[in-house]
């Protein structure tokens, strides 16, 4: 998946090894599926002509179909279908590695958790602290990588996870509309109760630009923070403070 996964899980020693060979094991299994910088891949062999996706294993099939749904959905501003004509199944399959490691450290008795995959945060449903139940995750900032641009406490169930998308980062990287020119996002970042979601939505807005932001947040219970390539945000009003004013 081309990204780096951290995991904390409020253990140590032979536990935190457990947890870290949990996860491990399940990150392993869909990047030998989906990895597109894996050449062995079952997506890279579709690509290749080598494998047709109706012979591809359920995890493949699964999540093409789930990356379809997403682009009815959105209106086709979200897509597993890259330009090139390679199937892209990235926009969902980072979001599941992580939902299905965390039900590997759920399984394995770990309360407390979370798993990072890029920035793309899943906590666990509980804290295994009663007196401080939600998680606070920094948004870094697009214009200086060294500094938090905000703060949002996630607070389960309802904000298990938060998905930051743009071009900061790596570029522009994601595909927008034809026609329309580079994203007028920098950077988008959607907390959700579902990483699925928070992920795909974060991409599609990025995509779908002020038109998609106004829609998805309309029609699903998410948090917006837009960074706007000059500088400016949009946040939609359930999104929290600057970092500078929560104390980060």
């Amino acid at each position: 998946m081309g990204t780096v996964v951290s995991i904390r899980v409020g253990a140590t020693g032979v536990d935190a090894d457990a947890a870290v060979a949990a996860a491990a094991a399940v990150f392993a299994r869909w990047e030998a599926r989906c990895s597109l910088f894996e050449p062995r891949s079952e997506l890279s062999r579709i690509g290749r002509g080598e494998l047709a996706l109706v012979d591809a294993s359920a995890d493949v099939r699964d999540a093409y179909a789930l990356a379809l749904h997403w682009r009815d959905a959105t209106d086709g501003v979200f897509t597993p279908h890259r330009g090139d004509g390679m199937v892209d199944l990235n926009g969902v399959v980072k979001a599941l590695a992580v939902e299905e490691a965390g039900e590997a450290l759920d399984r394995a008795g770990f309360v407390g958790w979370a798993v990072n995959a890029g920035g793309d945060v899943l906590v666990s449903a509980t804290s295994g602290d009663a007196a401080d139940p939600g998680r606070s995750v920094g948004i870094v900032d697009p214009a200086d990588r060294t500094a938090l641009l905000a703060r949002i406490d996630l607070d389960p169930p309802r904000r298990r996870a938060i998905a930051t998308s743009g071009s900061a980062e790596r570029g522009d990287h994601i595909w927008t509309l034809p026609g329309s020119g580079p994203s007028p996002f920098l950077q988008v970042s959607v907390a959700a109760a579902d990483l699925v979601i928070a992920d795909v939505i974060a991409t599609a807005i990025v995509a779908g630009g002020r038109t998609s932001l106004d829609d998805l947040a309309d029609r699903h219970d998410i948090d917006v923070l837009a960074v706007m390539r000059d500088g400016g945000l949009l946040a939609t009003p359930g999104w929290p403070r600057r970092a500078s004013d929560a104390g980060a």
